[in-house]
């Protein structure tokens, strides 16, 4: 698979659904300022695993080890909530299993598969929403939620896992972006950020991720703002706030086994770095999947092809930072500083 002349372009929806096989459900609970996003594949995926923030959340990603039994997910969820969003992932694997989806050593009547789902969270508790569910949290029902809402649109901005969040001092949210290659394969990425990070230079409103934008996906501004010192790190949190996250999926429809998906979601890592600085800070909780619908054939030589899914998938988890901020509003009520307040 040679890099082919001419210009790759985003996919129709600029949204990791371009990818052929993959969904994306969102639910909310406004008034906690919280909610959960689910990256349903329409078949078992294969899926991997890059852990770069000192604080990290998580569900089953030990499981997705190369060398492991399993070889593939049935869902992906991101939530807010901390250690309380994992429970989403318990909504999400009740909802897949009732419709008979999961990994099955037999068939058989009386034992219901064993949906596979890994999760990660963020941290959105410090948001000002209403956090006293005692015994009930909603996440599990959020996660259920989310799996019914799942389609190829959804929203970007304050919405899903990205509803409370915070990326540096702006109004975090999700953010998604696709790139279709020359020759034929597509490449996705969603970001939840809530990044400790500022997603913009300092002094001004360029984003870091601006060399990578891709038909004015947020703001056209360009690159020339882009300008720092040593540690100026303009609109990030600062010492204050030292609770944070940013947790991502990328996802191709090439064929990976579970050792590429894994050299994707490393490579992809490098579109945090790109779009949000400081990033993988002791107190940031980074994680970022990877996941293959193996819709059409890895082509030879396989790891050219793998470092280019990696490649793109980097421009695009930075576009889908930058789409996040971009898009995001406040919440209902509130004057929480957005993007768009800047000063233009």
């Amino acid at each position: 698979m040679e890099p082919a002349a001419g210009l790759a372009l985003p996919g129709a929806r600029n949204l990791i659904t371009d990818v052929p096989g993959l969904t994306v459900g969102q639910a909310e609970d406004a008034a906690a300022r919280t909610g959960v996003t689910v990256i349903l594949p329409d078949e078992r995926a294969v899926c991997a695993c890059d852990v770069r923030g000192g604080a990290p959340g998580t569900r089953e990603t030990d499981a997705l080890a190369p060398e492991n039994l399993v070889d593939a997910v049935d869902a992906v969820v991101l939530a807010g909530g901390s250690v309380y969003g994992l429970g989403a992932a318990d909504g999400v694997t009740a909802w897949l299993g009732a419709r008979g989806r999961g990994y099955s050593l037999a068939a058989s009547a009386e034992v219901p598969p064993s949906p596979v789902v890994p999760a990660a969270i963020l941290f959105d508790m410090a948001n000002g929403g209403e956090k006293a569910w005692g015994e009930a949290p909603p996440y599990r029902d959020l996660g259920r939620a989310a799996a019914q809402a799942a389609s190829h649109q959804f929203q970007l901005g304050t919405a899903g896992a990205g509803m409370g969040a915070m990326a540096g001092a702006l109004k975090g949210g999700i953010g998604s972006a696709s790139i279709r290659s020359t020759d034929g394969f597509t490449v996705g990425a969603l970001a939840a950020v809530n990044s400790w990070g500022s997603v913009v230079a300092p002094g001004g409103r360029t984003f870091w991720a601006a060399p990578f934008e891709m038909v004015e996906e947020f703001g056209g501004l360009g690159a020339a703002g882009l300008r720092a010192a040593p540690e100026e790190w303009g609109l990030a949190k600062g010492a204050a706030s030292l609770r944070n996250t940013t947790i991502a999926c990328v996802a191709t429809d090439v064929a990976l086994t579970p050792a590429q998906a894994k050299r994707v979601a490393i490579m992809a890592q490098d579109g945090l770095a790109r779009a949000i600085r400081p990033i993988h800070a002791p107190f940031d909780g980074d994680v970022v999947f990877a996941l293959s619908t193996g819709r059409q054939t890895c082509a030879e030589p396989a790891q050219l092809t793998v470092a280019r899914l990696g490649s793109l998938a980097a421009d695009a988890l930075a576009r889908a930072v930058a789409r996040a901020v971009y898009e995001a509003t406040p919440w209902p009520g509130s004057d929480v500083r957005c993007w768009r307040d800047l000063p233009a």
